[in-house]
């Protein structure tokens, strides 16, 4: 397989009219932690047929190249967290618990052994984004939406009391993105919960 370009969307990304042999979801959830495992270049095709459970002629059917397999398991993991994010905010009486409970379930997602594993829209934007035009429209789209998210939250704290006044929204949202990011990066190197759920009560006071 050779690297070309995609951005196919994870749902039909490389469908070539056949029946498919095996189950996508899953399939690409083995692709996503091979991936944030061990980068776009580290991994051989064998071996992600092998994280798939898939054979090897089973994905030339399904998908063109690798890069195409890349851009399905980025969109899946993207569309797996952005389903988590809307439940973990779901609940929340108010902005400021809406961006709280964002912060904790970053602070779980970057210590232990899901931290040490990492993020795979970071290691995209590390590893490829420089270099593939695809990658870094996905990643900035995805970076925009977490910014989008953040400044919405801002907004409805400053309405409701819960978030003081006079901070200014987007430079708030910016900075939540980069101490999000900044804590996956930060969780690979093994981080405890209880630092990152420091790093979160730092950042909450920066809020009231």
């Amino acid at each position: 397989m050779t690297k070309t370009a995609s951005s196919a969307p994870a749902s039909n990304a490389g469908q070539r009219g056949r029946p498919r042999e095996f189950d996508l979801d899953a399939a690409l959830d083995g692709a996503i932690t091979v991936f944030t495992r061990k980068g776009f270049h580290g991994v051989s095709v064998s071996e992600l047929a092998g994280a798939m459970n898939v054979s090897a002629g089973s994905l030339y059917k399904a998908f063109p190249d690798k890069h195409a397999i890349y851009m399905a398991a980025l969109n899946r993991y993207i569309s797996l967290r952005q389903q988590q994010t809307a439940r973990d905010i779901a609940a929340a009486a108010n902005g400021y618990g809406a961006i709280a409970a964002m912060l904790q379930a970053y602070a779980a997602l970057s210590s232990g052994e899901v931290g040490l594993l990492g993020c795979l829209v970071v290691a995209s934007n590390v590893e490829l984004a420089s270099n593939d035009n695809d990658i870094a429209k996905r990643v900035k789209t995805q970076l925009d939406g977490y910014e989008k998210r953040f400044a919405e939250l801002i907004a409805i704290g400053q309405k409701d009391g819960s978030i003081r006044n006079d901070l200014d929204t987007d430079s708030m949202a910016t900075t939540l993105v980069c101490l999000t990011q900044g804590m996956r990066v930060v969780g690979k190197s093994g981080a405890t919960l209880a630092s990152m759920q420091q790093t979160v009560a730092q950042a909450l006071h920066m809020l009231v």
